[in-house]
């Protein structure tokens, strides 16, 4: 199953007049990231970014002067995201943004049955809270000591690392915790591993490309992140 997991900023909070300024995304394959990310600044047109916004993500109206339009980078978007599960934390903000912006295209909205909200997963499962991505990432050990400001692709590398750990942690990744979370309730109860020993490995299905993105990428989360530990304890 392919997923994407994604982040926008805008120039403010209202959907109908406020534009997309930035979208970043994560591509995950089966809960596990392929290395293949999404990162595009977006020209608001003559929509000025509100001082609140500015304050949040330190995105100027300066800075985007020269950047394509959304109609600049759709295609791209579209193509990057095609066939996936959309994966945001609170969606509701994000593919109102997303689907104004389509709308204005011409283009059809995205449904509501191909997106998934984290905070709605978070709440699901933490009903005292808090919830937000910075509390989450603090519940679940994730670093995020580099997030100063808001950043799509950076809110997103943050959120996969967290999601992973609202479906399941790594109980997600074939039992790759210790034994002590055995009494732990898990949300694959009722699935069964199968663990054997192959007698020939598996040839990868990686190419060097792929291998090479995929380790600059888990670089980039720190130490702490699951996949870093993984890529350590191989």
């Amino acid at each position: 199953m392919r997923e994407i997991i994604f982040d926008t900023e805008t120039t403010g909070l209202d959907n109908k007049l406020d534009r997309v300024i930035e979208i970043g995304g994560i591509e995950l394959d089966n809960h596990f990231p392929t290395g293949r990310t999404f990162h595009v600044y977006i020209n608001p047109g003559d929509r000025k970014v509100h001082p609140d916004a500015l304050a949040i993500h330190g995105i100027s109206d300066e800075s985007l002067k020269d950047k394509p339009n959304f109609a600049g980078i759709v295609d791209e978007l579209l193509e990057f995201f095609a066939d996936a599960r959309w994966v945001a934390h609170n969606a509701t903000f994000d593919m109102g943004f997303m689907n104004a912006e389509f709308a204005r295209l011409g283009l059809p909205a995205i449904t509501n049955d191909v997106v998934t909200d984290t905070l709605a997963l978070a709440r699901r499962k933490h009903p005292m809270g808090p919830n937000s991505l910075d509390a989450l990432c603090r519940r679940y050990g994730v670093d995020n000591s580099h997030r100063t400001k808001h950043g799509a692709l950076l809110d997103s590398e943050l959120l996969a690392e967290v999601y992973i750990e609202l479906i399941g942690g790594r109980q997600t990744t074939f039992g790759l915790h210790s034994s002590d979370n055995r009494g732990q309730a898990s949300d694959l109860d009722d699935v069964i591993v199968i663990a054997g020993q192959r007698p020939h490995p598996l040839v990868s299905r990686l190419t060097g490309g792929e291998a090479e993105a995929h380790a600059a990428l888990v670089a980039q989360m720190g130490t702490k992140a699951i996949w870093a530990k993984y890529e350590a304890a191989k």
